[in-house]
Protein backbone atom coordinates (compact mmCIF):
# COMPACT_ATOMS: atom_id res chain seq x y z
CA UNK A 1 0.00 0.00 0.00
CA UNK A 2 1.54 3.41 -0.96
CA UNK A 3 0.87 6.99 -0.46
CA UNK A 4 -0.61 6.83 -4.19
CA UNK A 5 -2.88 4.97 -3.36
CA UNK A 6 -4.84 6.95 -0.35
CA UNK A 7 -4.25 9.89 -2.82
CA UNK A 8 -6.14 7.67 -5.38
CA UNK A 9 -8.99 7.15 -2.69
CA UNK A 10 -9.03 10.36 -1.59
CA UNK A 11 -9.32 11.31 -5.43
CA UNK A 12 -12.41 8.74 -5.76
CA UNK A 13 -14.25 10.28 -2.93
CA UNK A 14 -14.09 13.44 -4.49
CA UNK A 15 -15.75 12.60 -7.72
CA UNK A 16 -18.37 10.22 -6.14
CA UNK A 17 -21.90 10.42 -7.05
CA UNK A 18 -24.29 10.20 -3.96
CA UNK A 19 -27.05 8.12 -4.67
CA UNK A 20 -30.35 9.01 -4.61
CA UNK A 21 -31.96 8.98 -1.19
CA UNK A 22 -34.72 6.51 -0.45
CA UNK A 23 -38.78 7.98 -0.93
CA UNK A 24 -40.07 9.98 1.98
CA UNK A 25 -42.76 7.09 2.50
CA UNK A 26 -40.14 4.39 2.80
CA UNK A 27 -41.30 3.62 6.69
CA UNK A 28 -37.76 1.64 6.75
CA UNK A 29 -35.67 4.84 5.76
CA UNK A 30 -33.37 5.98 8.79
CA UNK A 31 -34.45 9.56 9.97
CA UNK A 32 -37.97 9.29 8.94
CA UNK A 33 -39.70 11.38 11.39
CA UNK A 34 -43.38 9.89 13.11
CA UNK A 35 -45.94 11.97 14.76
CA UNK A 36 -44.36 14.12 17.63
CA UNK A 37 -41.00 12.69 16.96
CA UNK A 38 -38.20 15.17 16.59
CA UNK A 39 -34.83 13.56 15.25
CA UNK A 40 -32.01 14.72 16.34
CA UNK A 41 -28.64 15.13 14.15
CA UNK A 42 -25.10 14.16 14.37
CA UNK A 43 -22.47 13.31 12.33
CA UNK A 44 -19.31 11.19 12.46
CA UNK A 45 -15.63 11.28 11.34
CA UNK A 46 -14.48 8.54 8.72
CA UNK A 47 -10.57 9.11 9.37
CA UNK A 48 -8.98 7.40 6.57
CA UNK A 49 -5.21 6.73 7.02
CA UNK A 50 -2.07 4.47 5.92
CA UNK A 51 0.74 3.44 8.55
CA UNK A 52 4.21 3.42 7.62
CA UNK A 53 4.43 -0.92 7.07
CA UNK A 54 2.38 -0.85 4.02
CA UNK A 55 -0.97 -2.96 6.43
CA UNK A 56 -3.59 -0.56 3.89
CA UNK A 57 -5.66 1.38 4.55
CA UNK A 58 -6.71 2.08 8.34
CA UNK A 59 -9.60 3.96 10.00
CA UNK A 60 -9.58 5.92 13.68
CA UNK A 61 -12.00 3.90 16.24
CA UNK A 62 -12.59 5.26 20.19
CA UNK A 63 -13.94 3.42 22.72
CA UNK A 64 -16.67 5.85 24.25
CA UNK A 65 -16.53 6.72 27.96
CA UNK A 66 -18.16 4.20 30.47
CA UNK A 67 -18.95 7.38 32.18
CA UNK A 68 -21.37 8.23 29.93
CA UNK A 69 -25.04 7.89 29.92
CA UNK A 70 -25.57 6.38 26.56
CA UNK A 71 -24.00 4.52 24.76
CA UNK A 72 -20.75 4.10 27.17
CA UNK A 73 -18.39 1.91 26.71
CA UNK A 74 -19.26 1.28 22.91
CA UNK A 75 -17.14 1.45 19.87
CA UNK A 76 -17.75 4.08 18.10
CA UNK A 77 -16.49 6.91 15.47
CA UNK A 78 -15.29 10.11 16.41
CA UNK A 79 -18.42 12.76 16.40
CA UNK A 80 -21.67 14.28 17.65
CA UNK A 81 -24.18 16.82 17.41
CA UNK A 82 -23.72 19.54 15.65
CA UNK A 83 -23.36 23.21 17.99
CA UNK A 84 -24.90 26.82 16.81
CA UNK A 85 -21.44 27.97 15.32
CA UNK A 86 -21.31 25.00 13.69
CA UNK A 87 -20.96 26.23 9.79
CA UNK A 88 -21.32 22.76 8.26
CA UNK A 89 -21.00 18.89 8.79
CA UNK A 90 -17.36 18.80 8.32
CA UNK A 91 -17.17 21.53 10.89
CA UNK A 92 -19.11 19.68 13.31
CA UNK A 93 -17.07 16.21 12.75
CA UNK A 94 -13.73 17.64 13.11
CA UNK A 95 -14.29 20.07 16.37
CA UNK A 96 -16.07 16.71 17.87
CA UNK A 97 -12.99 14.51 16.93
CA UNK A 98 -10.49 17.98 18.18
CA UNK A 99 -12.83 17.57 21.62
CA UNK A 100 -13.11 13.91 21.61
CA UNK A 101 -9.52 12.54 21.00
CA UNK A 102 -7.40 16.01 19.87
CA UNK A 103 -7.23 14.87 16.34
CA UNK A 104 -6.50 18.71 15.18
CA UNK A 105 -8.97 19.80 11.96
CA UNK A 106 -5.76 20.93 10.07
CA UNK A 107 -4.37 17.27 9.92
CA UNK A 108 -7.16 15.86 8.15
CA UNK A 109 -8.47 16.72 4.17
CA UNK A 110 -12.23 16.28 4.45
CA UNK A 111 -14.47 14.98 1.90
CA UNK A 112 -18.09 14.40 2.21
CA UNK A 113 -19.72 11.84 0.30
CA UNK A 114 -23.09 12.66 2.45
CA UNK A 115 -24.39 14.67 5.14
CA UNK A 116 -23.55 11.73 7.08
CA UNK A 117 -21.24 10.39 7.22
CA UNK A 118 -18.31 12.51 6.11
CA UNK A 119 -14.74 10.88 5.30
CA UNK A 120 -11.98 12.62 5.96
CA UNK A 121 -8.52 11.48 5.15
CA UNK A 122 -5.65 11.71 7.55
CA UNK A 123 -2.57 12.07 5.52
CA UNK A 124 0.03 12.33 8.06
CA UNK A 125 -0.82 9.29 10.94
CA UNK A 126 2.42 10.73 12.80
CA UNK A 127 1.42 14.23 13.05
CA UNK A 128 -1.40 12.69 15.02
CA UNK A 129 -1.02 11.54 18.97
CA UNK A 130 -4.16 10.87 20.18
CA UNK A 131 -5.28 12.40 23.63
CA UNK A 132 -8.42 11.17 24.88
CA UNK A 133 -10.77 13.23 26.59
CA UNK A 134 -11.67 11.36 29.54
CA UNK A 135 -15.41 12.70 29.85
CA UNK A 136 -15.75 11.37 26.76
CA UNK A 137 -13.26 8.78 25.35
CA UNK A 138 -11.71 6.07 26.90
CA UNK A 139 -9.92 5.05 24.00
CA UNK A 140 -8.81 5.54 20.84
CA UNK A 141 -7.27 2.63 18.29
CA UNK A 142 -7.77 2.09 14.71
CA UNK A 143 -8.49 -0.93 12.56
CA UNK A 144 -8.01 -2.06 9.24
CA UNK A 145 -10.46 -0.73 6.97
CA UNK A 146 -10.88 -4.06 5.08
CA UNK A 147 -12.60 -5.54 8.41
CA UNK A 148 -15.66 -3.16 7.85
CA UNK A 149 -15.89 -4.24 4.03
CA UNK A 150 -16.61 -7.87 4.03
CA UNK A 151 -19.88 -8.64 3.69
CA UNK A 152 -19.26 -11.57 6.45
CA UNK A 153 -18.22 -9.04 9.14
CA UNK A 154 -21.40 -6.88 8.86
CA UNK A 155 -25.25 -7.52 9.01
CA UNK A 156 -28.71 -5.42 8.90
CA UNK A 157 -30.94 -5.12 11.22
CA UNK A 158 -34.05 -3.42 11.24
CA UNK A 159 -35.89 -2.37 14.55
CA UNK A 160 -38.85 -0.16 15.39
CA UNK A 161 -38.12 2.79 17.57
CA UNK A 162 -40.43 4.97 18.68
CA UNK A 163 -43.15 4.25 16.10
CA UNK A 164 -40.94 4.55 13.28
CA UNK A 165 -39.04 2.09 11.10
CA UNK A 166 -34.86 2.06 11.57
CA UNK A 167 -32.32 -0.12 9.30
CA UNK A 168 -28.57 -0.01 10.31
CA UNK A 169 -25.48 -1.56 9.87
CA UNK A 170 -23.82 -3.68 12.24
CA UNK A 171 -20.48 -4.97 12.60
Amino acid sequence: MSKERLAGLAQQLRIYKVPVAADDDDDDAVGQPSEGFRPKKAVVLICLFEQNNNEGIRVILTKRSSRLSTHSGEVALPGGKAEEDDVDDADTTTREAHEEIGLHPSLVDVHLLRVIPVIGILSDRDAFNPTPNAAEVDDVFDAPLEMFLKDENRRSEKERMDGRGVSGSLF
